[in-house]
Parts: structure tokens; C-alpha cells; sequence
């Protein structure tokens, strides 16, 4: 015969199971960043510039076909990603970088190998965005400053 369940156990039971399954549809790819489909066909200089950056695990974010698009600032475990840490647009895309909060201060810089130049302040607050919009077709690479040798790199094909 099969043990019956306080009803109490039972709830407490199914409302923590909701949390955790709500949390998993929100943590987008599992970097904390927004939910986008995850493609393997990585451009080359993306791979290779993401080759030792937290959060990276291969794949590119398709942000394609949409106007703007959200990269978290301050992902993963220790909030030291950008979450997507590689996403692919379409030119004429803006690009909102939300800061999560975590991490500490963080700021979103382009590298010199970047097709357009952008910077954003540092800021460690929770909700602060930076936008950028991307008109021309390239490669786009940027740095957290602060965290920079600790991974926090990310990438954007624009399209």
C-alpha cells in the first residue's frame, strides 16, 4: 500500500520543484543570460578570441531577425560572463547590455580588433543598461576591464 503524503510535505514539495523548474527557464543557456537558440557554426575569429572566456562552451546565440537583443553583464558563477558570451545579430541591431548585478563592477569595452569602437562606465548596479547599435557588417569583440584575465569576454557577429 502506498504511503500517503502530508498535505503540507506535499505542497512545500511541489512549490519548490515550480521554483526550480521556473529558475531553469529563466537562466537562458545556463549563463544567467536570456534564452536564445544556440548555434555550432561559430566564426573563427570568435572562437578563437573566446577560447579561454567564461560562459563560452562553443556555440553563438542566434539574435538575428530581431531589433534588439540583451547580453547580461555579469553571468555564470561569480557574475565574471557575459551571458550570451558570443551572439550573432543583423546589422541595424541594438545591443542592450544589462548589468545581473553580480561580479562587482563591470564595464563593456571594445577591443581594437572590433569593427565599431563603443564603452560603457564601469558599474556594479543591478538593472544599469548600455546600448549599442551595430549598422555595419563585422566582427565585434569586447572586454570587461576590471575582469578581462579572469574571462569575462564576449563577441558579437554582426550580420
Amino acid at each position: 500500500m502506498a504511503r500517503k503524503l502530508p498535505r503540507r510535505r506535499f505542497v512545500r514539495g511541489t512549490a519548490a520543484a515550480l521554483v526550480v523548474g521556473g529558475l531553469a527557464g529563466c537562466t537562458g543557456n545556463g549563463d544567467d543570460g536570456p534564452d536564445y537558440e544556440m548555434l555550432d557554426d561559430v566564426p573563427a575569429e570568435i572562437d578563437e578570441f573566446l577560447a579561454n572566456a567564461r560562459g563560452y562552451d562553443g556555440r553563438i546565440a542566434d539574435g538575428t531577425g530581431a531589433d534588439e537583443v540583451v547580453v547580461a553583464v555579469g553571468a555564470g558563477d561569480g557574475g565574471l560572463a557575459y551571458g550570451p558570451a558570443a551572439i550573432a545579430i543583423d546589422a541595424g541591431t541594438t545591443v542592450v547590455f544589462e548589468w545581473t548585478g553580480a561580479g562587482g563592477g563591470h564595464n563593456v569595452v571594445s577591443t581594437d580588433d572590433s569593427a565599431t569602437d563603443f564603452e560603457s562606465d564601469l558599474t556594479s548596479s543591478e538593472g544599469a543598461t548600455f546600448e549599442q547599435t551595430f549598422e555595419d557588417p563585422g566582427q565585434q569583440f569586447y572586454v570587461c576591464t576590471p575582469h578581462e584575465g579572469q574571462g569575462m569576454l564576449g563577441a558579437i557577429s554582426v550580420e
